[in-house]
C-alpha cells in the first residue's frame, strides 16, 4: 500500500504524469497557460457552442453562455483593458463572486497577460482595504451592491486604485457590460508562461490579516492529477454539469471547481444565493449538478436532510471535499444516504493537493485524509525536521521544490521563508500516518490545546461529537485556565429539535470521556445557533479562541 498509486499507464498523458524510479512526476510545457487549459482547448467547431456557464439570477431566470460566448467577451474586455493601458503584468481585481463576470473575466485577464487578484465579496471593509492597498491594485471589476460601502470615501482610501468597473456604475466608474462588448479587431493576445503570474490569491486570513499568495500559469497542470483524482477518474462525463458555494476567491471555487469544470469542458452551473442546504438541494436538482466541491461543513448541513433522494431529483454523483477534516459519520451519511462517491483531499493554497483520496484506484477509509498524491513527496516530521515512524504524529511537510509550491508571499519575502523548515515546506498540520500509507489528521499545530500537561488535537475531538446523534457542527477550542493553562471547549449546534441544556452538556463530555480519554472530554460545552464562517466556508475557530482569550483578560483584571 505504501509503494506507487496503482494508476493505469493509458491514463498518464491525460494526468501530466510519467513514470520515475520511485513513483511519479508531474510535468507541464513551458508554456502552460490557464486560458489554454482551458477554455482555449473548447473553440474548434464541434465544441464551441457548448455550454460553458449557466447562471440562475435571483428571480429564478436561466442565462447560458457557450465558450465560444465567453471566449468573445473575454477578448472585448481584455482589448478594453489594454486601451486603458494595462498589460503583461498589470494586477486586475475581481471582485464579482460568483457571477459570470468572474469567470469570463479570468479568460480576459489570461489574454492581457495579467495577474487576477481575487477577492472575496464576504470581506468587510477593513479586509478590503488591506488587501487592495497591500498589492497596490491599479484596477477593480466588482459590482454596484459590492462596491457600495467603498464608494463614498474610495478616493482616499485607495490612492492606487485608477480604474473601476462594474455593471450599473456611478459617475467616475466604467461600465463593465461595455466593456464585455468593446470592438477587439486586431487584438493579439499576450499569453504568459507556466512560471508567469497568473493568481494573486487574498486567503481568509486564519492568522492575522490576509496575505497575498502568488500562483504562476503552472499551478492548474500541477493540479491536473489529483483534480482527476478526486473527482474520481469521472470528469468527462457526458452529462457532466459542475456547481459548488465555494466562493470563487478562494482556491477550492476558482481552482477545484471552476477551472475544472472548462479542463474537462463542461458547463459549470452558478448563482448569487448564499448556502442553505434546502437553496442548494434546489439548485442541484433543477440544473442536474453531478459534479461538486463542498467543504466538509456543507455536507454536515446537507446531512441534516436524513433521506435526500425522498424529497428531491438528484443527479449528484460526485463530491470531492477539502479545507477541514470530513468526520467519518459524514463520509457515511454522504455515501450510504446522498449516494455520491466523495473523494477527501488535503492541502493548502501556498502548496496544494498533497495527499487525498480517490475511491476509482485505491480504497478510501472513513476518517482518513488518504494517501499522499503523485508527484509529491509528503512526509511527517518532528521539530527538528526528522521524519517520525508511522503510528507517531508529526506535522505534514512537503518538498521545497513542490510542484504545487506559489510563487511566493506578494511583498513579504520574510514570511514565505518562515514556510521553510530544511529542505521541507511547513503545513502546521499535524497526522499520524499508518503502514499502509493512509493519513490521519490530528489538527493544527498552532490549535493544540495544552491542558494539565497533555498535548490534545481537536480534530478527533470534533469528529467524536459528530458521531453524537444530537450535534450537527462543533468547533473545539482551548480556553485559558489558570490551573490547567488551557482546559477543553466545546462550542456545538445542535440538530434541529434537540435543545442545549446542561444535560445534553453533561452527556456530550461523557460521550468523549468514554470514547476517546478523560483528559480529552470537555470540561465546558456551550451552545450556539449558528458560527461564524471564513471566506472559505470553515468555522472560524480563531474568532472563538479570540473571544475566549479576551474574557480570560477580562476576569484576570
Amino acid at each position: 500500500m505504501t509503494g506507487t498509486l496503482p494508476i493505469p499507464d493509458a491514463l498518464l498523458d491525460g494526468l501530466n504524469l510519467h513514470k520515475t524510479g520511485d513513483g511519479f512526476a508531474i510535468r507541464w510545457a513551458p508554456d502552460a497557460n490557464i486560458f489554454h487549459m482551458t477554455v482555449g482547448k473548447y473553440l474548434g467547431a464541434d465544441t464551441r457552442d457548448n455550454p460553458a456557464l449557466i447562471f440562475e439570477d435571483q428571480s429564478g431566470a436561466v442565462t447560458v453562455q457557450s465558450f465560444a460566448e465567453v471566449d468573445r467577451a473575454a477578448t472585448s474586455l481584455a482589448a478594453w483593458l489594454r486601451g486603458k493601458g494595462y498589460e503583461r503584468g498589470s494586477l486586475i481585481g475581481l471582485h464579482t463572486g460568483q457571477h459570470p463576470d468572474t469567470a469570463v473575466a479570468h479568460m480576459a485577464i489570461c489574454k492581457l497577460g495579467g495577474v487576477a487578484v481575487t477577492l472575496s465579496q464576504l470581506y468587510g471593509p477593513d479586509t478590503l482595504r488591506h488587501a487592495i492597498n497591500d498589492c497596490q491594485l491599479p484596477v477593480m471589476i466588482t459590482s454596484a451592491e459590492a462596491w457600495a460601502p467603498m464608494r463614498a470615501t474610495a478616493s482616499a482610501d485607495f490612492p492606487h486604485l485608477e480604474t473601476v468597473l462594474c455593471r450599473d456604475p456611478a459617475a467616475d466608474e466604467h461600465d463593465l457590460a461595455a466593456a464585455f462588448a468593446y470592438p477587439a479587431e486586431g487584438f493579439v493576445p499576450d499569453y504568459s508562461g507556466a512560471d508567469d503570474p497568473a493568481l494573486l490569491m487574498y486567503t481568509s486570513g486564519s492568522t492575522g490579516k490576509p496575505k497575498g499568495i502568488l500562483h504562476g500559469h503552472r499551478v492548474l497542470a500541477a493540479y491536473t492529477p489529483s483534480i482527476n483524482l478526486f473527482f474520481n477518474l469521472a470528469m468527462e462525463e457526458d452529462d457532466a454539469v459542475y456547481w459548488s458555494p465555494s466562493d470563487w476567491a478562494w482556491v477550492g471555487g476558482l481552482l477545484d471547481m471552476l477551472f475544472p469544470a472548462w479542463m474537462a469542458g463542461k458547463p459549470i452551473a452558478t448563482s448569487l444565493e448564499r448556502f442553505t442546504a434546502e437553496y442548494a438541494y434546489g439548485f442541484i436538482s433543477r440544473h442536474k449538478v453531478t459534479h461538486t466541491f463542498l467543504a466538509p461543513t456543507a455536507i454536515k448541513r446537507l446531512a441534516q436532510t436524513a433521506d435526500p433522494h425522498a424529497e428531491y431529483d438528484l443527479a449528484l454523483r460526485y463530491i470531492c471535499t477539502g479545507g477541514e477534516a470530513l468526520a467519518s459519520e459524514t463520509l457515511t451519511w454522504a455515501e450510504t444516504k446522498l449516494g455520491v462517491v466523495c473523494n477527501e483531499f488535503y492541502g493548502m493554497t501556498e502548496v496544494n493537493h498533497l495527499i487525498g483520496n480517490c475511491a476509482a484506484i485505491y480504497p478510501r477509509r472513513p476518517g482518513s485524509m488518504g494517501r499522499a498524491y503523485p508527484g509529491h513527496d509528503v512526509r511527517l516530521v518532528d521539530g527538528d525536521g526528522q521524519d517520525v515512524p508511522d503510528g507517531e504524529p508529526g506535522e505534514i511537510v512537503t518538498s521545497d521544490t513542490s510542484p504545487t509550491k506559489f510563487l511566493g508571499y506578494h511583498n513579504n519575502p520574510d514570511k514565505t521563508e518562515e514556510m521553510k523548515l530544511g529542505p521541507y515546506l511547513r503545513t502546521h498540520d499535524l497526522a499520524v500516518r499508518d503502514e499502509d500509507g493512509y493519513f490521519w489528521y490530528k489538527g493544527r499545530s498552532d490549535d493544540l490545546i495544552k491542558s494539565s500537561g497533555f498535548r490534545i488535537g481537536p480534530a478527533e475531538i470534533e469528529e467524536c461529537l459528530l458521531a453524537h446523534p444530537a450535534v450537527a457542527e462543533v468547533a473545539v477550542i482551548g480556553k485559558p485556565d489558570a490551573d490547567r493553562g488551557s482546559i477543553v471547549k466545546a462550542v456545538v449546534k445542535t440538530k434541529a429539535g434537540v435543545t442545549g441544556d446542561a444535560a445534553l452538556a453533561t452527556a456530550l463530555s461523557a460521550h468523549v470521556n468514554d470514547r476517546l480519554a478523560g483528559y480529552k472530554a470537555p470540561r465546558e460545552v456551550t451552545f450556539v445557533d449558528g458560527f461564524e464562517m471564513t471566506s472559505s466556508g470553515k468555522i472560524n475557530r480563531r474568532a472563538l479562541r479570540e473571544a475566549e482569550q479576551e474574557l480570560a483578560k477580562g476576569t484576570s483584571k
